[in-house]
């Protein structure tokens, strides 16, 4: 179990303007990612050291972002302005996630610009959309050399994220202490006034520390 990455949800201004305005902030492009078919829903990407990712994701005007628990977060969020979305573990093995959540992962896929495919499966996205700062589970079913993260310049990095929630709480839904996922980023947790949920994260740039 380890962090995977972070996903923000475009703003009004739409996905290639919220990736450019990320990307100015850091000092590195976003590149594109490609279409969620099954979700509706298409991405940039950052890729950062240490096989962790920002992802950039907008809701496309299709029947799926509709009935696609991720697409219907992405649109929720989108709708309220744009911003930070969630967090996603990585797991190797989906399946005890599955028999402890009481239903199956859901397939997904994306084609990169270059054609090539890469899938996974998820699950717990409903858990994200009943409360923010719960990370949801993916399992890559591509070859490690196919990961976002492949090609980052390790000069870029996650160094913290700011959560406002409660590491217990999270901790009951990792099933497992909260630090297995994030022993190697620093995080902040705010005792949540409002919505819980990604507040910032912090992006160690070669220009110094970045936050977003």
């Amino acid at each position: 179990m380890r962090l995977d990455h972070l996903s923000y949800a475009a703003g009004p201004d739409g996905l290639i303007a919220s990736a450019e305005r990320l990307g100015a902030a850091v000092g590195r492009d976003f590149v594109d990612g490609g279409i969620h078919p099954r979700f509706g829903t298409r991405n940039m990407i950052l890729p950062l050291a240490d096989a962790t990712y920002i992802e950039v994701v907008e809701a496309l005007d299709h029947p799926a972002s509709d009935k696609a628990p991720f697409g219907q977060a992405v649109k929720a969020r989108s709708s309220l302005g744009g911003g930070w979305l969630g967090w996603v573990v990585a797991v190797p093995d989906i399946a005890p996630l599955e028999e402890r959540l009481g239903r199956a992962a859901v397939a997904g896929s994306r084609h990169r610009p270059d054609g090539t495919e890469l899938s996974w499966k998820q699950i717990g996205v409903n858990g994200l959309i009943a409360d923010p700062q719960l990370p949801f589970f993916v399992h890559w079913e591509s070859a490690s050399d196919l990961h976002p993260s492949s090609g980052a310049d390790a000069a870029y990095s996650l160094a913290g994220i700011e959560i406002a929630g409660d590491p217990l709480r999270v901790s009951e839904w990792l099933g497992e202490s909260v630090e297995a996922p994030l022993e190697d980023v620093k995080v902040e947790w705010v005792a949540p006034h409002g919505t819980p949920g990604i507040l910032a994260a912090q992006v160690q740039t070669p220009s110094g520390l970045v936050r977003i």
